[in-house]
């Protein structure tokens, strides 16, 4: 179940970095309701994760879920480079979140 709860809090994590984007410095509305909220949800699906799961892991984990999404997304949505050394390194990212969560024993 912790393992659920932190994917699910890196997931809202992704929407919550994306939503800063769109907030243009809090200026617009709805999109600075998303990130509220969006951040609110992260942080607290987080919080309950780490009551089961080692906080380093768990840190990383999320961390890295919101990155990866965050710049795959961009390169969709914002036009972002799409070169191999980044692509490598958003591999490399998911390598690490993967070896996490086998090396955990949760």
């Amino acid at each position: 179940m912790a393992w659920l709860l932190l994917f699910s809090a890196g997931f809202v994590e992704i929407i919550f970095a994306l939503s800063l984007k769109y907030n243009e410095g809090f200026t617009k509305l709805w999109p600075s309701i998303i990130t509220a909220l969006s951040g609110i949800g992260s942080f607290g699906l987080l919080m309950w994760a780490i009551k089961t799961l080692p906080l380093g892991t768990a840190y990383a984990v999320w961390t890295g879920i919101g990155a990866v999404g965050v710049a795959i997304l961009g390169i969709f949505l914002f036009k972002e480079s799409v070169d191999w050394m980044r692509l490598v390194s958003i591999g490399l990212v998911i390598v690490g979140i993967v070896g996490l969560k086998l090396t955990d024993s949760y």
